[in-house]
């Protein structure tokens, strides 16, 4: 092109449009108001891209999360997990703490029962016995109730109340079989006697001896428990319901008067029969009578009676009832259980039920014999010890054939009352 010729093509040599095209105001600046810009306004005032950044789309299209952007990393938040395990590992701490106090708070109070030691070995279960599948899964425990003034729950003591315990360890139940005192077996050392005198010659380990021999028994541990103890129990639990017959009436109230000086107690004499709450002195009176219909054999009945109600109101008893009942009757208490044993038996008490109670022997006749005395006995020990083993483990017919040792007493019984029976 020529020097000072003009373009052709309508734009000058410095590059700018013509006078007349040139845009009003400057790139980027507002039009004036009243016009519209120019689509060259616009984009000359939208700003520049960089680099590969795209232009965001306008509300109400997708959007690409932050985190998928070309080039974009999140870093991690970091957590503070020091200060987490210091919280949860002093939380561990603590309630091993409480853990250790409850331990220690229940041995101090199992150290105030009495322990009477057993030799295992010298306790005469029979063989037979103790091979027996039908005996598997039970723990049998003797039960002995002492009139004991003295506080003392060894030998010297007479029993009032002789009981077999046979818990089932799968379910829980308990089966309950009081042996009459005055039944005439053998106390274990080949003297024929009342049963109770076994526990006042030779204390809980004789009195075992006579269970095992006599039932076929694989027994190994005992509670002992004064009568006052009873009482204590009754008390604390607010006490317990007892249809009360109107011929128990009178020899209730008899029996109240010794009762309630032993314990230290007041008597609140009963007026009327039928069903009512009965004191500690009033229930553990009544579980002693024994001048009505049924001789001893109704006595041991009302005995399993008192047991069964105490055992119903102890599962419901809240912490500081059960607190006030080991307060006052674990020093009235002797057992042949360690304190883990104690502990161990504790801890299922709530699935424990009483399942059933009865009376041995079941087949039975009375009479003086001799220097005896009134006493108990067993019309074939063997069938009786049979109905035993079927009342406390199901076994039926043939399905328990009772131990040598029992067919031999079962002899020497026969031939030393059939001459005083009536």
């Amino acid at each position: 092109m020529a020097s000072g010729q003009r373009p052709t093509n309508g734009t000058r040599t410095n590059g700018r449009p013509p006078k007349g095209e040139r845009p009003q105001g400057r790139p980027g600046q507002r039009p004036p108001r009243g016009r519209r810009p120019s689509k060259g306004e616009e984009e000359r005032r939208r700003p520049p891209m960089e680099g590969n950044r795209k232009r965001r789309p306008p509300s109400g299209e997708n959007r690409r999360p932050r985190q998928q952007e070309q080039g974009y990393r999140e870093e991690p938040v970091k957590k503070k997990k020091g200060k987490g395990k210091m919280i949860a590992l002093g939380i561990v701490i603590f309630l091993i703490f409480i853990l250790m106090l409850f331990v220690l708070y229940v041995i101090t109070k199992l150290g105030k029962i009495q322990n009477i030691n057993i030799d295992e070995n010298n306790l005469k279960i029979d063989e037979t016995v103790q091979t027996n599948e039908s005996l598997k899964g039970y723990k049998n425990i003797a039960l002995f109730g002492v009139d004991s003034r003295d506080g003392k729950l060894g030998k010297g003591t007479r029993t009032d109340t002789i009981m077999i315990a046979s818990l089932n360890e799968d379910t829980g139940d308990i089966k309950l079989l009081s042996v009459f005192r005055d039944t005439y077996l053998n106390l274990g050392n080949d003297v024929y006697d009342k049963a109770n005198a076994a526990y006042a010659n030779g204390g809980p380990e004789q009195a075992i001896q006579m269970l095992n021999m006599n039932l076929d028994m694989n027994i190994t541990d005992y509670v002992t428990a004064d009568f006052t103890a009873l009482s204590d129990v009754i008390d604390a639990l607010g006490g317990i319901p007892i249809d009360v017959q109107d011929e128990e009436i009178v020899h209730l109230n008899n029996y109240q008067i010794e009762t309630a000086k032993v314990a230290g107690k007041e008597i609140e004499k009963i007026t009327a029969p039928g069903l009512q709450t009965l004191n500690g002195v009033q229930a553990t009176s009544y579980a002693r009578i024994r001048y009505t219909a049924g001789d001893d054999f109704k006595r041991a009945e009302r005995q399993r009676t008192v047991l069964t109600e105490i055992a119903k109101k102890a599962k419901e008893a809240d912490v500081v009832t059960l607190n006030k009942i080991i307060n006052s009757v674990f020093p009235k208490i002797a057992t042949s259980f360690t304190t883990s044993e104690l502990i161990s038996y504790a801890a299922g008490v709530i699935k424990y039920n009483i399942a059933d109670t009865s009376g041995f022997p079941f087949d039975r006749r009375t009479g003086e014999i001799g220097k005896k005395g009134d006493c108990v006995v067993a019309e074939d020990l063997t069938g009786n010890v049979q109905k035993a083993h079927e009342f406390f483990f199901g076994t039926t017919g043939e399905g328990y054939i009772p131990s040598e040792t029992v067919k031999t007493l079962s002899e020497k019984i026969k031939n030393d009352t059939a001459q005083y029976l009536r």
